[in-house]
């Protein structure tokens, strides 16, 4: 079976930055097994496997190279780039996913791409686990959560840069992943995201983790539009809008590989 695939650099204007998927383009969806077996062959943040269903709808599952992820930002952006690359008459996308619904996506000004996502804003927890503790070199002033994962909220944007981590107490955190924020200079908010028990280590840019992130820094900072960067190694950029329901994230993306593989 030979199947067309496109890797892409999401959250960046620019390749070897942002964050890669793979976006796999299907008639019919393959054996989870299989996915699985692909996304791990593929060795990226994450595998986007996309299927048309009616006109501009599209079915959407993502694996990363160790387990099926229940919503994925970057690859959700990088899937509807290959998907406007291919038609350009085509302005807007509809994914269906299991566990979060449907995801509207537009075509818009200057090479953006805007999603709009369920808005994910985290809550206060009563206690912190120790695991966060043990595993963040330097204590957060505030730790909140939501479903994805743990916010460990910093007053100094340096620590974001500086923190090392333990990721055998991370693990233990699971099923929520870790991310670490703090008000920025040149942005509104800078973050780092770290997931050792669903995906890797440090995720490059994480469009889904925004949804907690941008709520929060629209109350804290009393606005709702707002620019953010994922200062990971390779970094990325994302625009967020909040409202009440909703958060829209706008990115870019970069064609970096298109090809076939065989199985």
């Amino acid at each position: 079976m030979k199947l067309k695939i496109y890797q892409i650099d999401a959250f960046t204007d620019t390749v070897f930055e942002g964050n890669y998927a793979a976006v796999i383009l299907l008639k019919e969806f393959l054996s989870t097994k299989l996915m699985q077996e692909i996304a791990t062959e593929n060795n990226l943040s994450e595998t986007a496997f996309i299927k048309n269903t009616t006109n501009n709808t599209y079915e959407i599952r993502w694996f990363s190279p160790l387990t099926e992820i229940d919503f994925c930002g970057h690859a959700t952006l990088a899937s509807a780039f290959v998907l406007f690359e291919q038609n350009n008459l085509l302005e807007e996308i509809k994914f269906i996913a299991k566990a979060v619904g449907t995801l509207k996506v537009n075509k818009e000004k200057d090479n953006y791409i805007k999603m709009i996502f369920p808005n994910k804003k985290p809550k206060e927890i009563k206690s912190i686990p120790k695991a966060i503790l043990k595993g963040l070199s330097i204590a957060p002033s505030e730790v909140l959560l939501n479903a994805q994962a743990y916010f460990a909220i910093y007053t100094n944007e340096d620590d974001i840069y500086k923190i090392k981590v333990n990721l055998e107490e991370l693990k233990k955190l699971a099923p929520y992943d870790m991310v670490v924020t703090a008000k920025a200079k040149e942005y509104d908010f800078i973050s780092r995201y770290f997931w050792p028990a669903s995906g890797g280590d440090e995720d490059p840019v994480t469009g889904s983790i925004h949804t907690g992130l941008a709520p929060y820094w629209a109350d804290k900072l009393n606005k709702n539009n707002l620019k953010a960067y994922q200062a990971s190694k390779r970094g990325g950029v994302l625009l967020c809008q909040v409202s009440h329901e909703h958060v829209t994230i706008l990115g870019k993306a970069v064609k970096y590989l298109e090809g076939y593989i065989e199985i």
